[in-house]
């Protein structure tokens, strides 16, 4: 392993608290159905979302046909779920900000959707050196090639870099890539695993 120059960071789950209950919570409640009805329509048109391969137009036309329901008639449904649900956690953000003023590279990685993309944003966080969306990539974790275009990137090679996600399935995919990893389980956890790995 060479010295760490770059760190990687997974967003819901990492950064912020799981937005997932909160956003499920949030739709369910405007399409006036059930949680445990509303959840497994609403995942199966998810991926497509995430990969940016459908608008949310149709995420929220496929749901409404599949509910028999009337569409939201919010701007952006998944804008206003996802900033209801947003909880960042603010030692995870200090724990980045100290990493780039130390020098290392930062980037973050996520599963996400264009509406997010634009809430992320507008959040102004400075302390990324790059930000890697699936919608954006048209790919998503745990597919092998996310992992190259956040590494190709930043300018930098697998054995160099640590990448930090909440998701099993995600840390064994970034590890056949060639990255060292870390499943976030704390603030403190991820501390010490970094200091492992030789990171100040």
């Amino acid at each position: 392993m060479g010295k760490i120059e770059s760190v990687i960071f997974d967003w819901g789950g990492v950064l912020i608290e799981d937005p997932k209950p909160g956003l499920l919570k949030y739709c369910s409640e405007a399409f006036g159905v059930p949680l445990e009805d509303y959840t497994p329509v609403h995942d199966s048109f998810l991926d497509e979302f995430h990969k940016g391969q459908i608008s949310e137009d149709r995420f929220w036309r496929q749901i409404s046909g599949k509910l028999g329901k009337s569409m939201p008639s919010a701007k952006s449904q998944w804008y206003d779920a996802f900033r209801s649900a947003y909880a960042p956690k603010q030692q995870m953000f200090g724990l980045v900000s100290s990493l780039h003023d130390k020098g290392y590279k930062t980037a973050l990685l996520s599963n996400t959707e264009l509406p997010v993309v634009r809430f992320f944003h507008e959040q102004n966080y400075n302390m990324f050196d790059l930000f890697v969306f699936s919608c954006v990539e048209r790919v998503m974790k745990p597919q092998r090639r996310i992992y190259e275009i956040t590494l190709e990137r930043l300018g930098t090679n697998a054995e160099r870099t640590v990448f930090i996600d909440d998701v099993r399935n995600y840390i064994r995919a970034a590890e056949l890539t060639g990255l060292n990893t870390i499943l976030f389980e704390s603030v403190e956890q991820v501390k010490d695993k970094l200091v492992r790995l030789g990171v100040e």
